[in-house]
């Protein structure tokens, strides 16, 4: 008689006695652990940068949304522990796969970390191990390319092992909404799988959304973030259709936000930067593409976003030559360098595009961004100056982006210089990033 594994691994959730594996300890991974070890879960992490996992079995975090003081003190319970041994990967009941899937240079998908992680994890899995991918991918990643390299070792989905793909949905630095409050979907090969990998978040996740399939959850993600970069991409035209008029998109934006219904506040910006709006709509387009058809929505709010960065440096252009000054030789101080407010990540981010355009014209760029004291990026080097007076007044022209969609200020000349004696100062504009 076949033993059942669904039973003894719903059983070892409730108890907590299942031992959590997650693969890739980086703005995914690592809070997830966290939730899982405030659970009550023992969590093994593995990463291949040795680096990474020796910080963290310091008890050092290296990313913001998990303190160190709370890393620390499930090291020290003995909650968690990382290694770079594969081999271990067949130890835990439930291993989750958080690795990144950039885009190639050709804005197709590049899923050699999925690859990679499944073929590890295939050579050691064991019957009665869950799978978890939370990796975006595209549709279909879960059950055409996971699952027959885990079947190879011969076991059988569904009965011996449990497959499923359950989005990440982290939003770094945001106080309101982390891994634990987001609601978490779930879709699984099997009605098996789902109800497994369902049960064994469960006591980490306040609430549980199982879908029909791998398929559904892939799509859910892919349709979440499309949604903002197609509404980003909109608002992003309006700006430009209001500074054609002589209007101001953002009292246009803040009146129309008054309506109580069939309206969302989007703002506009430099353009779309982070770990999943900029990357996710492409996985999407990219398998429609293959099946002959083209997501038109998607290209054309694509399009519009990423010029924006071109749009707001021709703004910068424009607005010193009406003070009788060249791009060339201007001081340039941008406010802001992560892709959004309050976190360390510069992944996409828009705001490195403006710089890398205004120095390419000339432009003495320096920036301030106290979550990113250097930033290193395909041989630019430059460190975050100092938001004092002095800087301020040095500037020619002073952009502040306060996120990764929002350019609050563009001030030039006199209005820069003076900037910091007005209501509107830059301290204040900019508190708590």
């Amino acid at each position: 008689m076949s033993k059942d594994f669904e039973r003894e691994l719903i059983a070892k959730a409730e108890s907590r006695k299942a031992l959590i594996g997650i693969v890739g300890l980086g703005y995914v991974g690592l809070p997830l652990a966290a939730e899982m070890a405030e659970a009550g879960f023992r969590v093994l992490g593995y990463d291949v940068t040795q680096r990474v996992v020796d910080t963290i079995n310091r008890g050092v975090s290296h990313v913001l949304d998990v303190p160190t003081e709370r890393l620390a003190r499930f090291v020290k319970q003995g909650l968690i522990t990382a290694t770079s041994d594969e081999t271990r990967l067949n130890e835990p009941d439930l291993v989750a796969i958080a690795v990144p899937t950039p885009l190639s240079k050709t804005r197709d998908p590049d899923i050699s970390y999925i690859v990679s992680a499944t073929e590890s994890l295939a050579r050691h899995l064991r019957p009665g191990q869950a799978v978890v991918l939370e990796s975006t991918t595209y549709p279909g990643t879960t059950r055409d390319l996971m699952l027959p390299a885990l079947e190879k070792s011969g076991l059988k989905v569904g009965t011996d092992f449990f497959l499923a793909f359950s989005p990440e949905r982290v939003d770094p630095g945001n106080p309101k909404y982390q891994t634990r409050n987001t609601p978490k979907i779930i879709g699984g090969i099997t009605p098996a799988c789902t109800r497994v990998v369902t049960a064994l978040y469960a006591p980490a996740i306040e609430t549980m959304v199982p879908v029909s399939s791998p398929e559904a959850a892939e799509l859910t993600k892919l349709l979440e973030n499309t949604f903002r970069a197609v509404n980003i991409g909109l608002v992003n035209e309006m700006a430009i259709v209001c500074d054609k008029l002589g209007v101001d998109v953002w009292e246009v934006i803040e009146a129309a936000n008054t309506k109580p219904f069939g309206f969302m506040k989007f703002t506009p910006g430099p353009g779309v930067g982070g770990h999943c709006i900029p990357l996710d709509p492409h996985y999407l387009a990219w398998k429609m593409r293959a099946l002959n058809y083209r997501t038109r929505f998607i290209e054309v709010a694509g399009e519009v976003n990423s010029e924006m960065p071109e749009y707001w440096v021709q703004k910068v252009v424009l607005a010193l030559n009406e003070q009788g000054k060249a791009v060339r030789g201007s001081r340039v101080l941008v406010v802001g360098i992560a892709y959004k407010k309050d976190i360390d990540d510069i992944r996409e981010s828009p705001a490195i595009d403006v710089v890398r355009l205004l120095q390419r014209m000339g432009g003495d760029v320096s920036y301030h961004d106290p979550y990113i004291p250097e930033m290193h990026e395909d041989g630019m080097v430059l460190r975050s100056v100092p938001l004092e007076a002095a800087t301020v007044r040095a500037a020619d022209c002073v952009m502040i982006v306060t996120d990764h969609s929002a350019i609050d200020y563009l001030m030039i000349g006199r209005e820069a210089k003076a900037l910091v004696d007005t209501r509107h100062a830059v301290a204040d504009r900019t508190k708590g990033r």
